[in-house]
């Protein structure tokens, strides 16, 4: 049985995608981000970081893995699923996993930021870090072109990066002339394991608190985390 320690935001799906594609049995353990939650000790004692997703592997001797991509890893290896033994071919899989770690996210995550959270709006930096993830984007492109997935079979490179791509429009980055994307985009979602992992935590659960500009709220929150 695996924790999932989680909030609904594209780090977490991955880890809850991956969880149901894989077919683990979990327990959801969701996080409030806004209350800070994720930086009370005992969460810390999981994961030192203080981020989110985080999980406890209960048939592992309680073995804790945070950081999103290494859970995407240690879950592959755990099942030995989407990730392919060949050495080349899983090297492929690494290095799309790493260009969404180290780039994709970083960089859509500070568009997030200076776009949608920060109080004053400097467009410099919206525009610095918009044109970045645009390009990105357009490395996918360039590669779902060649290929149906970005390993060529579906793995864990396409469930860390869908969950970010799907979330464009919060970043302003527009996505429309991008076919081969589209077209990813659309199929990766069309997975029964991406419409329940994208769901998770239930969003009817946080329904009650939702107020009348749910984008704002959102907003609101996020400015909390960014502390």
């Amino acid at each position: 049985m695996i924790d999932l320690y989680t909030a609904p935001t594209p780090n977490g799906w991955k880890a809850s995608i991956m969880l149901e594609e894989v077919g683990l049995p979990y327990t959801l353990k969701a996080l409030n981000l806004g209350k800070l939650e994720q930086k009370e000790e005992w969460f810390l004692k999981i994961n030192p970081n203080g981020r989110i997703p985080a999980i406890v592997d209960r048939d592992n001797d309680d073995f804790a893995v945070f950081e999103s991509g290494a859970i995407l890893l240690y879950l592959a290896e755990k099942t030995g699923q989407l990730l392919p033994t060949e050495p080349k071919a899983r090297s492929v899989a690494l290095q799309w996993l790493m260009f969404q770690m180290g780039g994709l996210g970083p960089m859509q995550g500070q568009a997030n930021v200076f776009f949608r959270y920060a109080p004053e709006k400097i467009p410099f930096a919206i525009e610095r870090y918009q044109k970045e993830t645009r390009r990105l984007y357009e490395v996918l492109e360039r590669r779902l072109g060649e290929a149906e997935y970005l390993a060529g079979d579906y793995s864990i490179a396409d469930i860390a990066t869908w969950p970010w791509v799907t979330l464009h429009g919060w970043a302003g980055v527009e996505t429309e002339d991008l076919k081969n994307l589209t077209r990813w985009i659309n199929a990766v979602g069309s997975r029964e394991a991406a419409k329940k992992g994208r769901a998770v935590p239930d969003p009817a659960s946080l329904a009650r608190e939702a107020p009348q500009d749910p984008a704002e709220k959102i907003a609101q929150e996020g400015r909390k985390i960014l502390v």
